[in-house]
């Protein structure tokens, strides 16, 4: 068998093409620089960020937006450190990405060597798994084994070290055709008995509720649960993160759940008298205080993750397994089912919940100041929902979530469970280069677009059509609304009176800058903005103390909503 001699160098980039790795977000330093030097040599687009932690959530916004991996490669010390916010939202958000950190020779790790961190030590507790590459002999099978793991089972981030010796080695190359990982084996077809058992609590429950999560969308089975609601006629709430796997023009939706749910939800699942709930991992924002959420039900918990069942609240019935082969073998067991008239055993429930709907709808009050709901139902109705949407973190992404209607999966884009603000910007990068003839639109508020606004360079350099909405309200909105509510209006460190002019920033960079001061601007702006060919930063200035309701305050039952 001929074998050919390859660097560690070349080795990573032969193993990146073999899965199947078109781009990379990075940032060059001395520890990567035989990468770099290699990796101008091959097809792989590299995206040149401006900041570490905007290249790994590019990395984040690129696999969402692609249904793929994101890669991410950096340096080492302060660029390898400056990863982690970005790998602990992935980690928190079960997303692939695989991140590849520079580091010092091996003879001087543990001498603090010029920029050297321990990032293997670091990043354990917020990656799915990770690797020091002390040998060149084990990188192609390192390689291998991180992708697989990276997006098999729950998907996360998985990091990889690559001493800056090991790059530069020698070694015969053997690409890896088998893995072997004994200790690694995700569950995919989950017990048929505990599915048999789903069956018979649906067909004798009158009140069901679908509560979906992030699960659905990463298993890509929203066709499978678009059968299954249908075919139970049960209607369907989600988690910030399951938003787009269940379409929201359908009768069936019932919006968000949670914290900043809307009424029928948050109150069906006050009354339900099953509940199922897949691809959900029951955070505290989505569940209130524990022990008055779904008081009535029996829960049916659907997860890949076994680690994730009965950890936050306690389940009749779990199953463990994908949730697209998980829904797959549900609705294979309903058609053999007689459930009776289910329309007509569900009517009084469906009509409690559509009476729920007409009488404490989502609403706000346009006068003559601009209302940010406002910006975002006309952003709605001008993209007609066929829009890929990232946001920030705060008001701006909830009003997004309750305020944008998303019909089809991967097309929400945010930070859920680490709710990092800076995240929205450089993720809609990589969703943009994912998808570049879709629209994508990052909705940010004037305090978090600031956290990672440097990657305004990126965009522009790399032309990308991206449409940033800045609902300018002067604070940090959503601690101010806390400080208004529960804090006798005391508020501390949240005025953001000297925010840059968005319009000269966007200048700076070479963008094109929209501003709406008043309300009959809104629509004009944003037609001119989602028309351009360039980046694009359209602010509007909001009402500063509008709030995000319906709200839940943290530790009340959901059922207990500020509504006004």
């Amino acid at each position: 068998m001929f074998v050919i001699k390859l660097s560690g160098a070349k080795i990573l980039l032969k193993c990146l093409k073999d899965e199947g790795v078109d781009t990379i977000f990075g940032y060059p330093g001395g520890a990567v620089i035989d990468i770099y030097d290699e990796l101008d040599r091959t097809d792989i687009r590299h995206i040149l960020a401006r900041h570490e932690q905007g290249a790994v959530h590019a990395a984040d916004g690129y696999a969402r937006a692609s249904g793929g991996v994101g890669v991410c490669l950096v340096t080492s010390g302060p660029g390898a450190t400056n990863t982690v916010t970005g790998i602990a939202s992935a980690y928190l958000d079960s997303i692939p990405i695989v991140v590849f950190t520079g580091q010092v020779p091996t003879p001087l790790i543990g001498n603090d060597a010029f920029q050297e961190v321990d990032i293997v030590g670091i990043t354990r507790p917020c990656t799915k798994h990770n690797y020091l590459v002390t040998h060149v002999e084990d990188m192609a099978r390192i390689i291998k084994e991180a992708f697989h793991i990276a997006r098999s089972g729950r998907p996360g981030p998985v990091l990889v070290d690559l001493p800056k010796d090991v790059m530069s080695m020698i070694t015969d190359y053997k690409p890896v055709k088998e893995l072997k990982l004994r200790s690694y084996q995700p569950t995919y077809k989950p017990n048929i008995k505990q599915l048999q058992k789903v069956v018979q609590m649906i067909r004798s429950s009158e009140k069901p509720l679908i509560m979906i999560g992030g699960g659905v969308v990463l298993s890509k089975s929203a066709t499978e649960l678009t059968g299954f609601a249908k075919s139970i006629q049960a209607p369907v709430t989600s988690t910030l993160m399951g938003l787009g796997a269940f379409p929201a023009s359908h009768p069936l939706w019932l919006g968000m759940i949670g914290m900043h749910g809307t009424y029928r939800a948050n109150m069906s699942s006050g009354s339900c008298d099953l509940l199922l709930a897949i691809g959900v991992r029951f955070d505290d924002r989505v569940t209130g205080k524990i022990d008055e959420f779904a008081p009535h039900a029996k829960i049916v918990h659907v997860d890949i993750d076994p680690t994730s069942i009965r950890k936050n609240v306690p389940v009749a019935v779990p199953v463990v397994g994908d949730c697209k082969v998980t829904l797959e073998l549900l609705n294979a067991l309903l058609k053999k089912e007689d459930l009776g008239d289910i329309n007509k055993r569900h009517k009084p429930w469906l009509d409690r919940i559509r009476e729920w709907k007409d009488t404490m709808p989502l609403a706000y009050k346009q006068k003559d100041i601009i209302k940010p709901q406002y910006v975002i139902e006309k952003l709605y109705e001008l993209t007609k929902g066929n829009a890929i949407i990232t946001t920030e973190v705060g008001q701006n992404q909830m009003w997004a979530a309750q305020y944008y209607h998303f019909d089809r999966p991967n097309s929400f884009i945010t930070s859920g469970g680490l709710g990092c603000m800076g995240f929205g910007l450089p993720a809609a990068i990589g969703a943009q280069i994912a998808q570049p003839d879709k629209i994508v639109v990052d909705i940010a508020g004037d305090g978090s677009i600031q956290m990672n606004i440097q990657e305004m360079a990126t965009a522009v350099q790399y032309n990308l059509p991206i449409n940033i909405v800045i609902l300018n309200n002067r604070y940090l909105g959503m601690v101010r609304q806390w400080q208004e509510l529960f804090y006798d209006k005391h508020y501390s460190c949240t005025g953001m009176e000297y925010a840059p002019d968005f319009m000269k920033i966007a200048d700076a960079y070479g963008a094109s800058g929209l501003r709406a001061t008043r309300p009959e601007e809104v629509e004009s702006v944003l037609k001119e903005g989602l028309s351009s060919s360039k980046t694009t930063i359209m602010e509007f200035l909001v009402e500063q103390e509008e709030k995000v309701y319906p709200m839940v305050a943290a530790g009340d039952a959901l059922t207990k909503m500020l509504l006004v």
